[in-house]
């Protein structure tokens, strides 16, 4: 990366909207978020939130494509990639004392032969799409996997029609309940290898970064609790949202993890969250 182009890139981050734009859409990185996602998120009015976004543009971090009727915003990773090399190769000179604590607390590859994986699954209220994620790992792991699920939302409850529809697929639910974050944030908590939001809101969401540094995946899907009409129609978007899980999860629990190092398998969760994003709403 050139001088000038990477300075660019450093003063447009030295602003702290800008910033802050840059951090929320990296957590939806790779699918992107439209602007009144992030408006609603960072609480920033349209205005100062287009200048913001037009700056990173400018400077190569951001990139704007049309989907249908709506523009989604997305970090450039490539572009990322190349300042954060630049920082740490051409200005840290790549010397070991800077680069070997970070290295050091990675994995080049997640080896799965003898240990369980850890997995937490996020949405805003752990009623429906991160309890049907839950059990769906639980049972098609077949015991390589460890699952969890948790909201955002504190005091929420399960879905009734959620809870149908898991009993309906032969899913035990005698043992699932809805929890709040905080608890896999306490020390004691289990150490994630997976982290995935299943909800663009809990995407939105401040959190610390998880210790151990998981590989984290948006497989945001839309809120089948806001479906209207008749309760059959209802009970259909919650079928569908459960079928979109369903082969996700299908789909993750077949990856090679013994012989995919770190960036390959975080490319093969964004791959899988980049399929059927978006269920049928009734």
């Amino acid at each position: 990366m050139k001088q000038n182009r990477a300075a660019l890139a450093f003063a447009t981050l030295g602003h702290p909207g800008r910033l802050a734009v840059l951090r929320l859409l990296m957590r939806f990185a790779p699918q992107g978020a439209r602007p009144t996602e992030i408006a609603a998120a960072l609480g920033l009015k349209q205005n100062t939130l287009s200048h913001h976004l037009a700056d990173l543009t400018d400077c190569g971090l951001v990139r704007v494509e049309r989907r249908g009727r709506s523009l989604f915003y997305t970090v450039d990773l490539a572009m990322t990639e190349d300042l954060i090399g630049y920082l740490a190769l051409d200005v840290g000179r790549g010397r070991p004392d800077l680069l070997s604590p970070l290295l050091a607390s990675t994995k080049e590859v997640l080896a799965m032969s003898d240990t369980d994986f850890d997995v937490l699954f996020i949405c805003s209220g752990n009623s429906a799409r991160s309890i049907f994620a839950e059990a769906l790992l639980r049972d098609l792991g077949q015991g390589k996997f460890q699952s969890f699920s948790a909201g955002t939302r504190p005091n929420s409850e399960l879905n009734p029609f959620a809870l149908d529809v898991l009993e309906r697929n032969g899913h035990d639910v005698s043992g699932l309940r809805s929890k709040h974050i905080s608890i896999f944030q306490q020390p004691g908590a289990p150490v994630m290898d997976f982290v995935f939001t299943v909800c663009d809101t809990a995407a939105a969401e401040e959190c610390p970064p998880w210790s151990g540094q998981p590989i984290t995946g948006h497989w945001g899907l839309p809120d089948p609790v806001k479906a209207t009409g008749t309760d059959a129609e209802k009970a259909l978007v919650f079928a569908q949202t459960y079928g979109t899980l369903r082969r996700r999860i299908a789909a993750f629990v077949e990856l090679p993890f013994d012989t995919l190092g770190r960036i390959a398998l975080q490319a093969r969760v964004d791959q899988i969250g980049a399929h059927d994003a978006t269920p049928a709403q009734g």
